[in-house]
């Protein structure tokens, strides 16, 4: 059995397109997504509604949760107001059939890799959807991050940086950021793919492929600038 693990997709349409197409061609047998789907991008509605259309699981993202929530009105000066006027902007774009979408999203989700195996499902951690978890966290602190839980496969997002590592008798991943993927460099940037994990499991054993998937920046930036979003030039300015 082939398991799609897509995550933060941060309403970018374009880059959903293009793992959906992967992951198809790959052969994927079922498909569920680690939250974070609509704020602080471009085309929300649009990406809720081919996330909608793949029929999957879904756990509530941080952001997800944030867009469900009152949004104050009271200015914030810098990156953390512009960023305010996008998730507002979002919650429009989405309007009450997308925000109600939102709301059947799971705190964890628990589905079978096949005859042997099983994969548990977060956004942050097993106990928290802004939980941290990378690969330098110590087994001993992943034992309480982890609550108790075990799994075959544990697969949380929210980092936007993709992982595979082992802890105690499980396999820990994390896909990367279907929509918002990170470079770290001289500045923080977007580069040119969309992220996720591909698990596939057999008689003989379980193997997990991280997947990048190369799309068309220059027409997701003009597709921003055009879309409406609040401060489109700010927004745009960490893909070039």
């Amino acid at each position: 059995m082939k398991t799609a693990i897509i995550s933060d997709i941060h309403g970018n349409l374009l880059a959903l397109q293009a793992v959906v197409a992967d992951f198809r061609a790959q052969g994927a047998d079922q498909v569920v997504c680690l939250g974070d789907v609509a704020a602080e991008g471009p085309q929300p509605r649009e990406a809720v509604d081919l996330l909608r259309a793949l029929v999957c699981p879904v756990v509530m993202g941080n952001t997800d949760e944030d867009l469900l929530q009152p949004i104050p009105d009271e200015p914030i000066p810098g990156d953390a107001g512009r960023m305010r006027d996008i998730e507002r902007w979002n919650v429009v774009q989405l309007g009450e059939a997308g925000l109600a979408y939102l709301r059947t999203f799971k705190r964890t989700l628990s589905l079978p890799l096949g005859d042997w195996a099983s994969l548990m499902c977060f956004h942050g951690s097993s106990r928290s959807n802004t939980e941290v978890i990378d690969a330098t966290t110590p087994d001993s602190a992943l034992d309480l991050v982890l609550d108790g839980h075990s799994a075959t496969v544990m697969a949380g997002g929210h980092t936007h940086v993709q992982m595979v590592r082992r802890h105690r008798h499980s396999y820990l991943i994390n896909p990367g950021s279907v929509g918002l993927p990170i470079e770290v460099g001289d500045r923080i940037r977007h580069p040119g793919w969309a992220e996720y994990a591909m698990v596939t499991c057999t008689s003989g054993g379980i193997a997990i492929e991280l997947r990048r998937v190369p799309y068309d920046i220059g027409f997701l930036v003009r597709v921003a600038l055009h879309s409406g979003i609040p401060h489109a030039d700010w927004w745009v300015a960490d893909w070039l």
